[in-house]
């Protein structure tokens, strides 16, 4: 199969964001990428060894796909920092929020996003929208910033423009809200009991307020029974994507998975009929993060379901269209950055310590001043 589907010309690959194993390109990867041409690539830490070899290997892949690639990485800081061991630490997303610090909350996207610029990547699946309730706490930890919704679409809005000023996009996540997820999504499906109403007051502000702002949305592998009659994960719900992240909300860019091989999702479909379930919902991209098998099964079935179901394919043309219209529009932030070297890897490790720094001392500050006098 090539990477268009035969009878409807459909790009298929733009459906797809994948992550591969090594640190370098190979023949086999190569025949892969030619074959997908896939919207994006995401790395993780496996991937990334140093600045160079790095850059090397998403300008490697962007010479096998013949459209503008989407180079992607998971990069909050915390928890999920791709580049600890490259750059050092980067701060999470609560600590920055102590400080209490709107133009800190910018200097966090901008930070983050001029690491990820200078290594090659122009998409960061950042900010985390989900909102701080005790029942995630286990699971999302510093990842969240606060259970007031504005007070996150503070933080929020402000990492975002951070980003932007870095000539990186962003994402929201993880639709409609893991905040009242007590499993992680990751090894199981989290099922959370709560009515539209408190969701869309609650969870969906951020998302309500800032669907100008972003340039994508991830999509939670989470079962709202109360809002979808069933367990229906969100990434394959109609209702949450099409009917109300698309027509009550307006959102109008791009709408990604979250990763198809996580248990959330896998426990509902295997992964190419996620990804064809995805796409039939309103979802733009699947992200297949890790096995080449799994990416495949995902390409093969979206190729095969194009073929043989009009009202799919139409679906499929529809998302790529939109995707490729998206690239179109950001096509001065998808061109490669220049190499990095030894001496900007110094530079901006530094820049990221000082950062660190600030917070770390911004927020014992202001915990100071918020202690109640005895």
């Amino acid at each position: 199969m090539s990477a268009k589907s035969k009878r409807s010309n459909i790009p298929i690959g733009q459906l797809l964001i994948v992550g591969f194993d090594g640190a370098e390109m190979t023949p086999r990867l190569s025949s892969l990428l030619k074959r997908l041409q896939p919207a994006g690539v995401i790395l993780f830490a496996r991937n990334i060894k140093n600045a160079e070899q790095t850059w090397r290997l998403l300008r490697d892949c962007q010479k096998c796909v013949s459209m503008p690639l989407f180079t992607s990485v998971d990069l909050e800081g915390g928890s999920v920092d791709r580049f600890r061991d490259l750059l050092g630490p980067t701060p999470a997303a609560a600590d920055v929020f102590s400080t209490g610090d709107r133009k800190l909350y910018r200097k966090h996207g901008e930070v983050i996003g001029e690491n990820c610029l200078a290594l090659g990547f122009n998409v960061d699946f950042a900010p985390v929208l989900d909102l701080a309730f005790e029942a995630s706490s286990a699971v999302m930890g510093s990842r969240v910033v606060s259970m007031n919704p504005r007070e996150t679409i503070t933080y929020a809005r402000e990492f975002l423009a951070g980003l932007r000023a870095a000539s990186v996009l962003g994402c929201g996540k993880h639709f409609p809200g893991l905040g009242e997820g007590k499993l992680d999504s990751h090894h199981a499906l989290p099922v959370i009991e709560k009515p539209l109403k408190k969701l869309w007051a609650e969870d969906l502000l951020p998302y309500r307020t800032l669907r100008a702002q972003m340039p994508m949305v991830m999509i939670a592998h989470a079962a709202y029974p109360q809002v979808t009659r069933d367990q229906t994960p969100a990434s394959l719900s109609k209702v949450w994507i099409a009917d109300i992240l698309r027509k009550r909300l307006g959102y109008r860019n791009l709408v990604v998975s979250d990763d198809l091989e996580m248990g959330g999702v896998l426990a509902a479909a295997p992964i190419g009929e996620a990804a064809v379930e995805h796409i039939r919902v309103g979802g733009d991209m699947c992200l297949v993060c890790h096995r080449e098998d799994h990416v495949v099964q995902a390409y093969e079935e979206l190729v095969k379901t194009a073929e043989k179901d009009v009202t799919f394919a139409k679906l499929a043309e529809k998302a790529a269209g939109r995707v490729l219209a998206f690239k179109k529009k950001s096509a001065k932030i998808l061109r490669q950055s220049k190499p990095t070297f030894a001496a900007t890897v110094e530079k901006l490790s530094r820049k990221l310590w000082e950062f660190g720094e600030q917070v770390r001392l911004k927020a014992l500050n202001h915990e100071e001043v918020q202690l109640p006098r005895k």
